[in-house]
């Protein structure tokens, strides 16, 4: 029993450790280190003294360059580089605790496990439902699913123009959930929306998923499409490839923006 604890335990620590947003704390902590040994080193060894501004910048380089080299999404490296910044600059503005506290809670809400996922909020814009809209079968109801659907524009957009199928999203984040929620409602929309993690979803109850997730995202996203996916049934990527898996279907919108790929499921 106690060999089981012990194994637990470490499982669990292991997991923890390759969170993404463990991981950038850990580079921060790293970072942080170096600058305040050169903070120390400087005078002594040089007769110069560190800036906290010059300090910030090393900090937030030094943060960035560990992240790229732990392979963390792009999206990290501005994030690094800008948090001892941000930290600095919020610190000489004074502000009161409660606007802290108030926009902690407001990103909480908004991204909620973005930390695990590595799945930010990404907005996608009309020419790109249109574009999903041309690409979803026609002559039959269908079942179609956003995954991520954030404030559910693109579900509230096909439950419009396609009222004969079922249109769904889901949201992990409580605010953008709550909003789609408000949405659809205001606005009389047949449009359905859930609040959980997609990847507890079963793929195979859909004939379309669409996904607009992050690179990290998609291998995993893949391996849950080909074990779950009904045979002819597709797969709607907006701006991200698979790697390594050729797309059936790759369409710009004609007004521009990132393409949408598609996978039928064999």
């Amino acid at each position: 029993m106690h060999s089981h604890r012990s194994s637990g335990g470490a499982s669990f620590r292991k997991n923890f450790l390759r969170l993404p947003a463990v991981r950038a704390l850990l580079a921060q902590a790293v970072a942080f280190a170096i600058v305040l040994a050169l903070a120390f080193a400087l005078p002594i060894l040089a007769g110069v003294e560190l800036s906290i501004a010059f300090a910030a910048l090393i900090q937030g380089g030094l943060a960035a360059f560990l992240a790229r080299a732990q392979r963390l999404a792009p999206w990290w490296m501005p994030i690094q580089f800008l948090f001892p910044v941000a930290l600095l600059v919020l610190g000489a503005a004074h502000l009161p605790p409660s606007i802290y506290l108030g926009g902690f809670l407001v990103l909480l809400c908004l991204y909620w496990s973005t930390f695990r996922t590595q799945v930010p909020y990404y907005p996608s814009s009309g020419a790109a439902w249109r574009t999903v809209e041309a690409l979803l079968p026609t002559g039959r109801s269908l079942r179609v699913i956003d995954i991520g659907s954030g404030f559910g524009g693109l579900v509230m957009y096909l439950a419009k123009v396609r009222p004969e199928s079922e249109i769904i999203g889901i949201e992990v984040a409580p605010l953008p959930w709550a909003f789609s929620q408000l949405r659809a409602r205001l606005r009389g929309s047949v449009a359905h929306f859930v609040r959980g993690d997609y990847e507890a979803l079963d793929f195979g109850e859909y004939d379309v998923v669409f996904a607009y997730l992050s690179p990290a995202a998609m291998p995993r996203l893949w391996i849950k499409a080909g074990a779950e996916m009904r045979q002819g049934a597709l797969l709607l990527s907006h701006e991200f490839i698979i790697p390594e898996v050729d797309p059936d279907i790759v369409v710009r919108p004609p007004e521009g923006g990132p393409a949408i790929y598609g996978w039928h499921i064999r």
